[in-house]
């Protein structure tokens, strides 16, 4: 559904519509399965020190994942706009919190995220052909404009690289479950005794948020609504069925890595899925390498994927009078948003280079959660506000469903102001940081339209 840019689209999109169902699903899962993975498992094994509570963690995530997708499915059937999450809150909450969000994505979020991605992929190259730290850091920029340049030239192009990616990552994923359990170099007795001491509540709530930042990417397509083909049938299903994959082989990696390793040898390795892969006979040592080079794909991808997805917020930001006007650009030759698109790339490239608040962006995991949360409760606000939006999806377990995932929400979050009061404050005094920014950029607006109005009138 291509139509000039400066047109829009009965949405009210101005990007053309190319993604179809199995595109959007590679967006989705290449988004989501990135490092985490790899390292995140040790983290929850040190912090529950059990095989029952680590499961039972990864299911929650996933179940929490899930519920928040079968709650989008919604939203972006009903509203397939550019941004997704910026969108949803901007529809049902107003212009300050859609600005807050944005805020967050533009001086940390994006950034972090597309730096510590290509910082990860460098660093794995480094397993093959070794690198200063400061190879490492320009191969990473490197890395960041070579997907922002795929990116520019087009949705198709990216999509095609997303695909590729996607599929081969998740075969490789696949894979190394099936070798685990074939190859005859793990153990049931790992298993037991699978609740020793019982359940903290509280070290589940704290092992949880890192599990959530190895699932986040669940919601990113939604930031393509706007590019996404017949989106009132293809948006359910992608988000549904990509969420759904994603938990299915995380649940299956955890199970192998327990099985390949006892919890105290998986706790304190670092690289657990490299520890984990030696075990298996048939790699015959390679399995390092092996999984460097799994993890390289993965990086790759999910950079790919959070280059596809986060200048859509930028430019749906702009695009709706909340950013200069400029980053709503679309490339006449290419049909993206080649000036958000650019942005993103400087933002990843600044930070792979300076690299000095790689602290700030490990503190900011939850910060997007609050957005998350608005987002959900947006479907609450829309039934009673907006009973006439056309639904071609109606969330399933509606009002459970929802209700259960704005309550996993607020409690991840009290519990990180209660163990980690400090950290915590600094991610929400960099969104309140956002509130002044908002009210100056609205100031600046209605200056610069009253003194147009001002110069028509005097002419």
């Amino acid at each position: 559904m291509a139509h000039p840019p400066d047109q829009a689209d009965p949405w009210g999109e101005r990007l053309p519509r190319h993604l179809g169902l199995w595109s959007s699903i590679a967006v989705l899962v290449g988004s989501t399965i990135g490092s985490g993975i790899f390292r995140v498992p040790a983290g929850a094994a040190a912090t529950l020190g059990a095989p029952g509570p680590v499961l039972l963690a990864w299911v929650l995530g996933g179940a929490i994942a899930l519920f928040g997708a079968l709650t989008y499915a919604e939203l972006a059937a009903a509203l397939p706009r550019s941004g997704g999450v910026f969108a949803y809150i901007l529809e049902a909450f107003g212009p300050l919190p859609a600005f807050l969000f944005g805020w967050s994505e533009l001086t940390v979020i994006r950034a972090s995220a597309l730096g510590a991605i290509a910082t990860i992929f460098a660093e794995y190259l480094g397993y093959f052909v070794p690198l200063t730290p400061m190879q490492v850091r320009w191969i990473a920029a490197l890395g960041v404009v070579l997907v922002g340049f795929f990116n520019y030239v087009g949705v198709r192009r990216a999509a095609v690289v997303m695909n590729l990616t996607t599929a081969a990552k998740y075969a490789a994923l696949a894979a190394l479950v099936l070798f685990a359990f074939i190859g005859g170099g793990g153990s049931t007795a790992n298993f037991s005794p699978a609740w020793p001491a019982g359940l903290n509540l509280s070290l589940l709530a704290t092992a949880l948020i890192p599990i959530m930042w190895t699932y986040d990417g669940w919601a990113d397509l939604s930031f393509m609504g706007g590019e996404v083909r017949d989106p009132a049938r293809t948006l359910p299903r992608a988000l549904i069925l990509g969420t759904g994959l994603i938990v299915l082989v995380y649940l299956l990696l955890n199970v192998a890595f327990l099985y390949l390793l006892p919890i105290p040898e998986m706790a304190g390795s670092k690289l657990v899925a490299s520890t984990a892969a030696e075990r298996v006979p048939l790699f015959g040592g390679r399995g390092g390498a092996i999984v460097a080079g799994v993890v390289m794909l993965s990086c790759f991808g999910s950079l790919n994927g959070s280059m596809m997805t986060g200048p859509r917020i930028f430019f749906a930001m702009a695009d709706r009078g909340l950013f200069f006007r400029g980053i709503a650009r679309v490339s006449p030759r290419f049909q993206s948003p080649s000036t958000a698109i650019w942005l993103a790339t400087a933002l990843g490239v600044v930070y792979v280079l300076l690299n000095d608040f790689q602290q700030l962006a490990d503190k900011f995991i939850l910060g997007i959660w609050p957005f998350y949360a608005l987002a959900v409760a947006a479907v609450f606000v829309f039934r009673r506000s907006r009973p006439e939006l056309v639904r071609p999806y109606r969330a399933w377990g509606y009002p459970i469903v929802p209700l259960l995932f704005l309550l996993a929400s607020v409690g991840m979050i009290a519990n990180a102001f209660w163990t980690q009061p400090r950290d915590t404050g600094i991610t929400f005094a960099i969104i309140l940081s956002g509130v002044p920014a908002y009210f100056l950029w609205r100031w600046r607006r209605d200056a610069v339209g009253k003194a147009s109005v001002t110069a028509r009138t005097t002419a």
